[in-house]
């Protein structure tokens, strides 16, 4: 599909997370089937195993469906969805997949589709952000209405998970707002409607890698990240994470490559503190434990004060890892929205 100065908006990009299935399921089947435009999907899925999505989708459509393959030429009227760990990215009238860093704790991730999508086509796309925790696809949103494409969102108050759509709300001058029964006859109309011509403003997308994870602008060849060093760890790797202060929405990236949005970077941080919690009270339980075979030994060969210092030791353990354990157990250190991991999270 190559670029033409006329014409409708013929790629649309979807992203979905908790809930995606049956929300792209009601889009899909009121789509028809002479749809002038290829549609685009990222739902989060667990990256083992085969997905089944294309089969699913494939129910409700009359649109072909299926995964997406590196270096396919796109087509319109067909539903390409994104295989298991693998990123999708499109330019130049084709599909790449790869395995570069995950973005906001997913690969598959919403931005990378929605952001290579609005480099290589402008205004020629739609952004279409669904159901979903966390805030994926806001950044790559926000990159959609830079280049002077369309910003679509599902309606938060009927979504069966509002984080996504009420992010991109909240950070992005979004075009339309609306229910499911309403965005498949949007999106057939903004296909066919010739598009008016506004100016892009892409400044800033050259910074981010490519499709095949490669920085574009010449000062990043080597994989080094733009922006200023925030202070923070990236929970993937360890490596400092740097952002743009004054590029909207707020985004973070480390020098490997992996990405995240606040909210994304908050519940992986709280994945992290918790994990490392758990360690601690693991480590606590085992010095105790220890500590009372010292003890013993201790008080059986008549070292009567050797055995008293490990009784004590072994009691602040012991008292430390009831305590870490009630903190756990009462979930106090969880900040993320709920788990995103998993089919449709």
């Amino acid at each position: 599909m190559g670029n033409t100065d006329k014409g409708g908006r013929d790629i649309i990009v979807i992203g979905a997370s908790a809930g995606g299935v049956r929300a792209l399921g009601q889009i899909i089947e009121s789509l028809p089937p002479n749809l002038p435009a290829a549609l685009f999907v990222v739902l989060h899925v667990t990256p083992h195993g085969h997905s089944a999505l294309p089969n699913i989708l494939a129910r409700w459509s009359c649109l072909p469906v299926a995964h997406a393959e590196e270096d396919e030429v796109i087509q319109p009227g067909w539903i390409y969805v994104a295989p298991p760990d693998r990123h999708l990215a499109i330019e130049d009238g084709r599909m790449h997949l790869s395995r570069n860093a995950s973005e906001n704790g997913h690969r598959p991730a919403i931005d990378v589709l929605f952001r290579t999508a609005a480099r290589a086509y402008g205004e020629r796309v739609v952004g279409v952000v669904l159901t979903g925790n966390l805030d994926d696809g806001t950044a790559g949103l926000a990159a959609i209405k830079r280049c002077g494409g369309v910003a679509v969102v599902q309606d938060p108050r009927e979504a069966d998970y509002p984080g996504m759509p009420g992010s991109a709300i909240a950070n992005v001058e979004v075009d339309y707002v609306l229910p499911l029964a309403e965005i498949a006859p949007l999106l057939d109309r903004l296909s066919r409607e010739p598009r008016p011509s506004s100016p892009a403003d892409c400044r800033g997308l050259e910074e981010e890698p490519d499709a095949m994870g490669i920085p574009l602008s010449a000062g990043n060849v080597t994989g080094s990240a733009s922006g200023e060093p925030s202070g923070l760890s990236c929970p993937d790797c360890g490596g400092s994470l740097f952002e743009e202060p004054n590029k909207e929405p707020l985004h973070f990236r480390c020098r490997t490559g992996h990405a995240f949005s606040p909210e994304s970077l908050l519940a992986k941080q709280s994945d992290g503190l918790e994990a490392a919690l758990w360690a601690a009270l693991r480590a606590l339980e085992e010095n105790a434990v220890l500590c009372r075979r010292l003890e013993k030994r201790s008080r059986k060969e008549g070292r009567q004060q050797a055995g008293g210092r490990y009784q004590k030791r072994a009691s602040d353990a012991e008292e430390h890892a009831r305590v870490l354990r009630g903190v756990l157990q009462e979930g106090g250190v969880g900040l993320g929205e709920g788990d995103v991991s998993g089919l449709g999270s």
